[in-house]
């Protein structure tokens, strides 16, 4: 009977120090680290693991039940398995322990957190969408030429003036100037 315990974050450029320390501290004989992105398959990797590990009677230890999976599928369909495996589960923060409460009412627990983690996460990504749409910023490097410009360029080319001659007077590289006659091309 091992605790162990699964520490995950959804990039790389973010830290699993403070979960990991927490698990050590709770007791964890061996912990499954992830760093993925928000992709489902990219999790199942961490966690399919996790699950070829652990054994009948193993406990898995997460900091919060979000930890597990990134959707509410994701999470339940894990969760499912643990138990077929009679493997226990606990997410410290939020008191869930389904080996001390083999009840209705903590999987009801559990899945109604899960929602509620889902949700959040849904909210999320639509402030986030809406402050996209509302300030105009959708990421990526901002275009080197003005529309106009790159009008300008499409004429030049199409009366014979030479990309390079082209890359030198707009101060761009020669590959910009190539993709701007692609875009003429199509």
């Amino acid at each position: 009977m091992a605790l162990i315990g699964f520490a995950r974050v959804s990039t790389s450029q973010q830290d699993l120090t403070s979960q990991v320390n927490h698990l050590s501290k709770y007791g964890c004989e061996k912990i499954f680290q992830g760093k993925h992105s928000g992709k489902e398959e990219s999790n199942k990797q961490a966690l399919n693991s996790l699950i070829d590990y652990v054994r009948s009677g193993d406990t898995v230890i997460v900091t919060k039940l979000d930890r597990l999976g990134r959707s509410l599928s994701q999470v339940l369909t894990c969760l499912d398995i643990l138990r077929d495996k009679e493997v226990g589960f606990i997410a410290i923060e939020q008191g869930i322990d389904t080996t001390s409460k083999k009840d209705p009412i903590s999987i009801a627990m559990v899945h109604l957190l899960g929602m509620f983690a889902e949700l959040e996460r849904n909210f999320i990504i639509s402030r986030t969408s809406e402050g996209k749409a509302a300030s105009g910023n959708y990421g990526g490097r901002k275009p080197k030429l003005a529309y106009e410009q790159e009008q300008e360029i499409i004429t030049k080319l199409s009366q014979g003036v030479s990309k390079v001659v082209l890359s030198k007077e707009y101060g761009v590289s020669r590959a910009t100037i190539l993709n701007i006659s692609r875009k003429r091309d199509k």
